[in-house]
C-alpha cells in the first residue's frame, strides 16, 4: 500500500504503548492483550477538514458498524460515514482487522471516493483552534480558488442573486428555497456537494421541470426558477410545474436536451487519463499478429473502441507484457472492460492472461483475469471478451450468455451466406458488434431456418434494442430476417425483437442492418406477431374479396364446400359472388340466387336477402391463408359448421366447430386470363432477362403470366413483358426459353387444402415445376413438399365475368327413355350387359358384358383405370341402380373424390346402399400395420398392395401411399395405412402384392396387423417370409371368383359434381356385390368417350 500516514505521530511498534498495557493488565479475562490503534479519519473530497483522530480498539467498537456509527456523529456528512478506504480511494476498508496503527483513511457517505491531498490537510490548524467551523460555503470558496488556471479564468460566476426553488426527483412534496451566489456558485460540484447537504441526500445531477439536464453553472444561471435535483437514478416526471412556477426557458441556443457548450468544461466532464498494462500468456501461439482493441463502460457512458497501438510485430507476444496510456472522456464508476482484436493478420489466435487499469485521476486501481482464447478456431469462436470490475474478490456484475434465437423468414431465397452481425443494447451498456458465428445447425441462416447462438457479456439489466446486419459478402448475401429472441438465463425473461424485412442491398430500402427495438412485453410478442402476419396475408389474399368475383368457400374438416339452397338450407357444395365491399367488409350472394346471401342470425348461418344487414360478413384472414366469416353487425358470431357438415348449433361443443375456410376463386386460369404464380405473400413466379425462371421475383410486370388455355385443365403460360416466351420444362431443365410446343403444355392440379395449384408437364408425366430453396426453378416430382406450390392472382380475368363455362359441353339434362337407345345384341342375348351413354350429341353407345345372379346387392365398388393420360381424378356424386322389371331403386350416395391427390384418397370408393336414410351395412376405417423384418436388405420403396378378406367380400385391391406416393418400407420399421371400406365382417385373409423395381428386387414382411376401431378387434396374419414381387396369400382359402349372370335388367345412373374439374376422362369400373357372388369388374366408359363430364348424369343399362 502507498497511503501517506498522518503526520501527528507515527507508532512503530504499536504493544508498546502504556494506555495499552494498562488496559491489557486490567482485562484479565482475554487470553491476548487489547490492541490499540491510533488513526486519523478525514472527510472525502475536503482537505480543509482536518481529520479526526480516534483510538480503535476491539473494547471500544466491538463492530465495524459501531465505529461508523461514531464516526456520523463527528465527520459532517449528509448521510453519515458509510464508507471508509485509503486515500488514494484505491481499496475499501469493511472491519476492524484492516485497519492499521498510524495511517490515514478517508470517510464517505458514497461509494465514491474524492482523495484529499494529506500532506496539505496536516498542515492545517487544529478544529479548537479554529473560531468558527469551516462550512461548505467557504469550502466551496476555497475549492474554487484553487480551481483557477495559470491565468486566473474560473467557472462562470454569479454576480447577481437568483432565487431557485430545488425540487427532488419524483417527489413535489420535498422542496428546498435556495440563492445562487457567489459563495455556493464557486464550481458546479460544490454546489452539487452544496444541495446534497441541504438536501439530505447526495445530489449527483440536476435537471430542468421538463426533465433536460442541468450539466454546468452556465446552464444553471440559465434556468428560469426552478431545478429538479437528482441522484444516480434517471429523471422521474411529476407535476413540477402546478406550484405557480414557469415552465424553464431553453437553454440559450441549443433544442430539446441538447447541452450549451461553457466557456471551461466542469470537472465532471474532464478528460480522463488511464495507464493499460495487457499480459499476454506464457502458453504456445498465445501471442497475436491481429490489431487489440478496449473498450471501458462506467456509469456515465463508454470510452468508445480505442486501438492499443505501437510498434508492429513487438507488441501482444507470448509472455509479455505491455503498457500503453489512453484518455477517455468522464466515463464515471468503471463497471466493465471489453477486449478483443480483428482477427486480422497471419496468425491473429490470442491467448489473453490479464488486463490491468490504473486511473491517473483518481488513483484507482483495477484488474480483470482473463485466461482465455481470444480465436475463431478456438473454444468458442470469440474475439473478444467482456469482464467486470471485480470487488473484494467477487464481480460486480454477473457474466452471462444469452440465447440469441435468429429465424430467417419463410420466403423463397431468403437465406444468406454472408457474415451476421449483431449488438444488443441494455440498461447497462452494450455487447458490441458480436459475429454469430457457430449454429446449433449445421448450416446457418437457411430458408424458414432458426438458429441458436450464444453471445457471452457482463449482464445488461433490461434489454431495449439489437443492431443486427451483415456484411453483403458471398453469393447469397441478401437475407429476410423474420425476428430475433434472446433469452436472458439471469432474469428468465425473453426479449422478442420483431423485424418481417430484407436486409438486401437490392430489395426493400436496399440497407443490410437494421436497429429493432424490443416489443413491448405488455402486447404479447407472439399477439403482435400474429396480427402483423394477418396484415400481410390479408395484402396478398385481398384480391379475392372485390366486387364481382366468384368464389367458394372449402372446409378443411368437412372436406366440402358452404352452399346456400333455395330453402335458405346452408351446406355442402357452392358459388358465391361479392355483390358489396367496405374495407373487409363483404355480402356472399348465391351465383345461382343471386338474390340470397349468406347471413348470420341469432349464431346459425343461414340464407336471407341480400339487401339486409344480417348478411354483411367481415372476412379476417388468417396466417395460414384461412378466412374466417364474422357477422358485422353481431362481433364474435362466425360461420360454423360441425365435422358431418351440417350448420352448428348450441349443442356444437368448441372441439367439433369448423370454421376456417380455403377460399377458391372461379375462371384464375380462362384462356387470355394476366395473372400471378405467387410464391409467397411477396413473391411470385418471374422471367428473368436471361431466361431463367425464380420464384423469388417481386410481385411486378416481369412475374405476369397470359394464360392460353389448351384444353380441359391444361394451359401455356406466355410471359407478358416479353411475349412469345413460355414457360417450358425440358431437357431437366425449367425456364422461360419455350416457343410454345408441346414443352409448354402444363395440367393445372388444384389443391383445395391449400388454395394453390400444381403445374405438372404434360409431355413428362409426374414432372412439376418447382423452386430450390434460393427461388431457382427446376424440374421436379411430388414428394409432399410446399416446393410446388403457387397460389394464382388474377391480375385481368380472361373473360368480362369471372365465372367461365366448363371445359365440356354443356349437357340438356332429358328423362331417361329407352326409346332414345339402340340395342346392340351379342351371341348370347339371354346374359348381357348393355352399357348405353346418355348424350345429346352422340349417338348412344351400347356395351355388352356376361353376368350371374349375385344375389340381393348390398355394395358397390367404383374404380378408376389408375393413371390416364388426362384428369386422373373425378367427384362422383351418386350411384342409382334400379330394377326395370321390378321397378325396385337402390341409391348409393357417393359426394365424395376418387384421386390420389386429396387427403390420401384412392381411385376408389365402396359405397353401401342406403335404405331410410341409413346404410345397411357401415363404412369401415381399417388400421393397416406392416411389420418389415429387421433382416439385411429386408426394406423396399416398390409400391405394394393390399387386400382384406372377410364374411361380406373383400376390400379389393389398395395401394398402400401416403398422398398417392407409395412409401418406403423400411428395416425393421412399421408402416402404418388406413383402408376405407363397407364393413366386411370377421376378417379371414389378407393378400399382398408387390411390384419389382430396379433397386429392389425382394422384401421381407414379418407380418400384417389389421384394427377396427369400432368394435377394439384386432387381427393378426404372421407372413415371417420374403416375398419376390407376386401375390403371397397368409391363409389359403377359397378365392373371390368373378360371377356371370344376373336376374333381370338394371339401370345405373351415375352423377357427377357440377364445377369445372368434376369430370374425368379416366376409364370407370363398376364392382356389384351380392349375397351370394360378387359380380365385375364391369366397364361402363371411358371420359374421353364423352362419359362423366361435370354436372352431367350419365345412364347405363345393365
Amino acid at each position: 500500500m502507498s497511503e501517506t500516514p498522518s503526520s501527528s505521530y507515527s507508532v512503530n511498534h504499536p504493544n508498546s504503548s502504556e494506555s495499552e498495557q494498562s488496559l491489557s493488565t486490567r482485562h484479565f479475562n482475554v487470553t491476548e492483550p487489547v490492541v490499540a490503534k491510533r488513526i486519523c479519519f478525514y472527510k472525502s473530497g475536503d482537505p480543509q477538514f482536518n481529520g479526526i483522530k480516534m483510538v480503535v480498539n476491539s473494547r471500544s467498537y466491538k463492530t465495524f458498524d459501531a465505529l461508523l456509527d461514531s464516526l456520523s456523529k463527528r465527520v459532517p456528512l449528509p448521510f453519515g460515514v458509510r464508507n471508509i478506504c485509503t486515500p488514494r480511494g484505491r481499496h475499501s476498508i469493511t472491519n476492524l482487522e484492516d485497519l492499521e496503527d498510524g495511517k490515514s483513511y478517508i470517510c464517505s457517505h458514497q461509494r465514491k471516493m474524492k482523495p484529499i491531498n494529506l500532506e496539505q490537510a496536516s498542515k492545517k490548524p487544529l478544529p479548537w483552534q479554529i473560531s468558527r467551523p469551516v462550512s461548505a460555503r467557504r469550502r466551496a470558496v476555497q475549492l474554487a480558488r484553487q480551481n483557477e488556471d495559470g491565468f486566473g479564468h474560473r467557472e462562470s460566476r454569479i454576480t447577481t442573486p437568483k432565487k431557485m426553488l430545488v425540487f427532488k426527483n419524483g417527489d413535489v412534496r420535498l422542496r428546498r428555497t435556495i440563492v445562487l451566489g457567489k459563495k455556493n456558485t464557486q464550481t458546479f460540484e460544490a454546489f452539487l456537494d452544496y444541495m446534497s447537504e441541504l438536501m439530505q441526500y447526495p445530489v449527483a445531477k440536476l435537471y430542468t421541470t421538463d426533465g433536460r439536464k442541468v450539466p454546468n453553472l452556465q446552464a444553471l444561471v440559465l434556468c428560469s426558477g426552478a431545478v429538479v435535483a437528482a441522484g444516480r437514478e434517471p429523471f422521474k416526471p411529476s407535476n413540477y410545474e402546478s406550484l405557480g412556477y414557469l415552465r424553464p426557458a431553453k437553454l440559450l441556443g441549443i433544442g430539446n436536451r441538447v447541452y450549451p457548450k461553457a466557456n471551461a468544461k466542469s470537472e465532471s466532464e474532464k478528460a480522463r487519463k488511464w495507464n493499460v498494462s495487457v499480459l499476454t500468456s506464457d502458453v504456445p501461439s498465445a501471442g497475436t499478429s491481429s490489431n487489440v482493441y478496449i473498450t471501458l463502460y462506467g456509469d456515465r457512458g463508454c470510452s468508445g473502441l480505442i486501438f492499443l497501438d505501437g510498434e508492429k510485430g513487438k507488441l501482444f507476444q507470448r509472455g509479455n507484457e505491455d503498457i500503453f496510456t489512453i484518455n477517455t472522456r468522464n466515463i464515471g464508476h468503471l463497471y466493465k472492460i471489453r477486449i478483443g482484436h480483428t482477427n486480422a493478420g497471419s496468425s491473429p489466435a490470442w491467448h489473453c492472461k490479464e488486463v490491468q487499469l490504473l486511473n491517473l485521476f483518481s488513483g484507482e486501481q483495477f484488474s480483470f483475469p482473463a485466461h482465455r482464447w481470444l480465436a475463431k478456431d478456438q473454444a468458442d469462436g470469440e474475439i473478444c471478451v467482456e469482464l467486470p470490475v471485480i470487488q473484494q474478490g467477487q464481480p460486480i456484475l454477473p457474466v452471462t450468455v444469452y440465447k440469441v434465437h435468429v429465424t430467417t423468414g419463410d420466403l423463397w431465397n431468403a437465406g444468406t451466406e454472408a457474415d451476421v452481425y449483431i449488438s444488443v443494447y441494455g440498461e447497462r451498456g452494450d455487447t458490441g458488434s458480436r459475429q454469430l458465428l457457430r449454429s446449433q445447425k449445421s448450416k446457418k441462416f437457411l430458408k424458414g431456418q432458426t438458429d441458436i447462438f450464444a453471445v457471452e457479456a457482463v449482464h445488461l439489466g433490461c434489454l431495449y434494442k439489437i443492431i443486427i446486419g451483415h456484411n453483403g459478402l458471398g453469393s447469397g448475401n441478401g437475407w429476410f430476417l423474420d425476428k430475433v429472441v434472446i433469452k436472458d438465463p439471469v432474469t428468465d425473461l425473453d426479449y422478442t425483437f420483431l423485424c418481417h424485412r430484407w436486409l438486401d442491398q437490392g430489395q426493400d430500402d436496399r440497407n443490410i442492418a437494421r436497429e429493432l427495438p424490443v416489443t413491448d412485453a405488455s402486447t404479447f410478442p407472439k399477439r403482435q406477431e400474429l396480427e402483423l402476419k394477418r396484415e400481410k396475408t390479408w395484402a396478398a389474399e385481398k384480391w379475392k374479396f372485390q366486387k364481382g368475383i366468384t368464389l367458394q368457400f372449402y372446409n378443411r374438416l368437412t372436406h366440402g364446400f358452404i352452399c346456400l339452397y333455395p330453402d335458405s338450407r346452408v351446406d355442402a357444395l357452392g358459388l358465391f359472388d361479392i355483390n358489396d365491399k367496405r374495407r373487409n367488409i363483404c355480402i356472399f350472394s348465391s351465383h345461382q340466387m343471386p338474390s340470397l346471401a349468406l347471413a348470420l342470425v341469432g349464431g346459425r348461418v343461414t340464407g336471407k336477402s341480400k339487401d339486409k344487414a344480417c348478411c354483411e360478413l367481415r372476412v379476417h384472414l388468417q396466417p395460414n391463408s384461412c378466412a374466417i366469416l364474422e357477422s358485422a353487425s353481431y362481433p364474435g358470431h362466425t360461420v360454423a359448421f360441425n365435422l358431418q357438415g351440417k350448420v352448428a348449433d348450441g349443442t356444437t361443443g368448441y372441439a367439433g366447430l369448423s370454421k376456417e375456410f380455403v377460399v377458391h376463386v372461379k375462371g384464375v386460369f380462362h384462356h387470355g386470363a394476366i395473372i400471378l404464380l405467387n410464391t409467397s405473400f411477396c413473391q411470385a413466379l418471374s422471367l428473368r432477362p436471361d431466361g431463367s425462371c425464380s420464384g423469388a421475383g417481386q410481385q411486378q410486370q416481369e412475374s405476369y403470366w397470359k394464360v392460353h388455355k389448351i384444353g380441359s385443365g391444361l394451359c401455356m403460360f406466355e410471359s407478358v413483358k416479353k411475349p412469345r416466351m413460355y414457360l417450358k420444362i425440358k431437357d431437366d431443365q425449367c425456364d422461360g426459353t419455350g416457343t410454345g410446343d408441346e414443352c409448354c403444355h402444363f395440367k393445372i392440379e388444384k389443391n383445395l387444402e391449400t388454395g394453390s395449384v400444381n403445374l405438372e408437364s404434360v409431355q413428362n408425366k409426374g414432372i412439376y415445376v418447382g423452386l430450390l430453396p434460393d427461388g431457382q426453378t427446376k424440374p421436379v416430382v411430388n414428394t409432399g413438399e410446399r416446393n410446388i406450390f403457387f397460389y394464382p392472382q388474377v391480375i385481368k380475368f380472361g373473360r368480362e365475368k369471372p365465372m367461365g363455362t366448363s371445359a365440356a359441353p354443356k349437357q340438356e339434362k332429358k328423362d331417361f327413355r329407352e326409346s332414345q337407345f339402340q340395342t346392340i345384341k351379342t351371341q348370347e342375348p339371354n346374359n348381357l350387359l348393355s352399357v348405353m351413354m346418355k348424350n345429346t350429341i352422340k349417338p348412344a353407345i351400347i356395351m355388352t358384358v356376361k353376368i350371374n345372379s349375385i344375389g340381393n346387392i348390398y355394395k358397390i365398388r367404383i374404380e378408376l383405370d389408375g393413371l390416364p393420360n388426362e384428369q386422373p381424378e373425378w367427384n362422383l356424386q351418386r350411384v342409382i341402380l334400379q330394377h326395370l322389371k321390378s321397378k325396385k331403386t337402390l341409391n348409393f350416395p357417393a359426394n365424395t373424390w376418387l384421386s390420389r391427390n386429396r387427403d390420401d384418397r384412392e381411385f376408389l370408393c365402396e359405397l353401401p346402399v342406403v335404405e331410410a336414410g341409413k346404410p345397411i351395412y357401415p363404412i369401415v376405417l381399417y388400421h393397416v400395420y406392416i411389420h418389415t423384418g429387421d433382416l439385411e436388405q429386408a426394406d423396399t420403396d416398390s409400391s405394394v398392395y393390399l387386400c382384406i378378406y372377410g364374411k361380406r367380400g373383400d376390400s379389393g385391391l389398395r395401394l398402400l401411399h401416403k398422398t398417392g406416393i407409395p412409401v418406403t418400407f423400411q428395416r425393421g420399421m412399421v408402416s402404418v395405412f388406413e383402408v376405407e371400406a363397407v364393413s366386411l365382417g370377421k376378417l379371414q385373409k389378407v393378400l399382398l402384392r408387390c411390384e419389382a423395381s430396379t433397386k429392389s428386387q425382394h422384401w421381407y414382411c414379418d407380418k400384417v396387423i389389421v384394427r377396427e376401431a369400432e368394435n377394439n378387434s384386432e387381427y393378426v396374419f404372421n407372413c415371417e417370409r420374403w416375398l419376390p414381387f407376386v401375390s403371397q396369400e397368409f391363409k389359403k382359402n377359397q378365392q373371390l371368383e368373378m360371377q356371370e349372370a344376373n336376374e333381370g335388367d338394371w339401370k345405373i345412373t351415375v352423377v357427377t359434381g357440377d364445377f369445372e374439374t368434376a369430370g374425368t376422362t379416366a376409364t370407370v369400373f363398376l364392382y356389384a356385390y351380392g349375397e351370394n357372388k360378387a359380380s365385375g369388374p364391369i366397364i361402363l366408359g371411358s371420359g374421353k368417350q364423352q362419359l362423366f363430364n361435370p354436372n352431367s348424369e350419365d345412364t347405363f343399362k345393365v
